[in-house]
């Protein structure tokens, strides 16, 4: 088979060095691709941009595709898959019409209200006065969103009032998400710990991965701003095999009827951003339409079985009749190393030393975020440059053979939390 998988980060690169191990798999055209999917043996990077939809359509069908795996967000949104099964293309990932599970917050709690899904409190704003308002009548700490795609960067937990105001006041005035800002969500706040779960569904069946937790604060100590994620471990020992067993009959097949009762078959990965406190059980945070980001690089080392089998078998509405999937029981730890200043401001074309060092370790795997290869040479090329997975006998074996390969890359200003996994030894 010939694939096309549309993307170039870290996902991405984890998504195609899983795909090349298919023995279907004969050829990967990967786009735009990194300097991770460039080394892939079976990977060929080609440089269109993820959302040049029309752009990637036409090179599809010169080159004639079998299957195409969409990674991001923001293609799904604007109708990729549509585009393509239009096309006669088989592709994985939602149509436009399911993708608005993530791409509208906004309609995201109207679908968990509509099918009982337990969440927090909310009220969705396009004025800004009625939005201060409602923030003074109820106080703080309140969770502020904007509503559209902002790339994982448009969530504030603010802790006073006045946090919460000059954060609706960005979104909804300054327009510092764009037309993601068109309106705002405001939520109550909800205290515990995050867990993600994530379900391949062709719209029928539904059958859940394994469990991560992501690390989304940019600091130590979860404090700073929310980033695109600085690293994840998998399994997240939060639940048991019994309550996780549980999870798909409370967070995911009640979302996945109530978008067919409303004519929308949900096919690709669901991904669900679960709260979890003694007080309160699990409640969703929100639904993303695609493979979390660092999370894919520590599911995806774990999964036995072949990836692209189960995601040919979700395109075709056939995933019913496939087995279970295949897991090996050895943890994974994943850790970000980002550009100094992210997840604002921050520059790139920095040279990056001892990737290979790194991959050499025993079981160290670097994938690529935001790298290019330029003439043999790795340079930095986003805010999130590298995400160095490595699995171990247990946990604290995988924590410490993740932070070995970090020790033996540089690059100038390269930032990277050094608590990842940390809540894991807690429990």
């Amino acid at each position: 088979m010939k694939l096309l998988v549309i993307g170039g980060g870290g996902r991405e690169d984890a998504l195609t060095w899983k795909l090349a191990q298919s023995t279907e798999a004969d050829l990967i055209y990967v786009a735009p691709g990194n300097g991770g999917t460039a080394n892939e043996k079976k990977a060929v990077n080609i440089p269109i941009k993820a959302d040049d939809i029309d752009g990637l359509l036409a090179f599809a069908l010169k080159e004639k595709i079998d299957f195409v795996v969409v990674g991001p967000e923001a293609p799904l949104a604007a109708g990729i898959v549509d585009s393509f099964n239009n096309a006669g293309i088989a592709v994985f990932g939602p149509d436009k019409a399911a993708a608005r599970i993530e791409a509208s917050k906004s309609f995201a709690k109207e679908i968990m209200t509509a099918a009982g899904i337990p969440t927090a409190a909310y009220q969705n704003f396009t004025d800004i006065n009625e939005a201060v308002s409602w923030i003074k009548s109820k106080g703080a700490p309140v969770v502020v969103k904007a509503d559209g795609l902002a790339a994982g960067k448009g969530v504030t937990v603010a802790h006073t009032v006045d946090e919460a105001i000059i954060a609706v006041n960005d979104i909804l005035t300054n327009k510092l998400f764009g037309d993601a800002g068109a309106s705002v969500v405001l939520e109550e706040f909800l205290e515990g710990e995050e867990v993600s779960y994530l379900v391949l569904t062709d719209g029928a069946t539904i059958m859940p991965l394994v469990s991560a937790q992501d690390h989304k604060a940019v600091y130590d100590g979860d404090t700073g701003p929310n980033t695109g994620g600085m690293g994840a471990y998998s399994p997240a020992p939060t639940f048991n095999a019994e309550q996780y067993e549980k999870l798909s009959e409370l967070v995911a097949e009640p979302v996945i009827k109530e978008l067919r009762k409303r004519g929308i078959v949900y096919k690709g990965i669901l991904y669900a951003g679960l709260m979890v406190s003694g007080n309160n059980g699990v409640k969703v945070l929100e639904y993303n339409c695609r493979f979390g980001d660092p999370e894919t690089q520590v599911i995806i080392p774990r999964m036995k079985s072949d990836l692209l089998k189960y995601m040919c078998a979700v395109s075709e509405g056939r995933l019913g009749s496939m087995p279970a999937i295949e897991w090996d029981e050895t943890p994974a730890v994943c850790v970000v190393m980002a550009s100094a200043g992210y997840p604002g401001a921050y520059e790139t074309g920095y040279p990056i030393n001892g990737i290979d060092a790194a991959n050499a370790l025993p079981c160290v795997k670097v994938f690529h975020s935001g790298a290019v290869n330029e003439n043999g040479l790795f340079i930095t090329a986003g805010g999130r440059a590298l995400s160095v997975t490595a699995t171990g006998k247990n946990i604290k074996n995988a924590i410490d053979n993740a932070y070995a390969g970090v020790s033996k890359i540089n690059f100038e200003g390269a930032h990277f939390r050094k608590d990842i996994g940390n809540k894991a030894l807690k429990r």
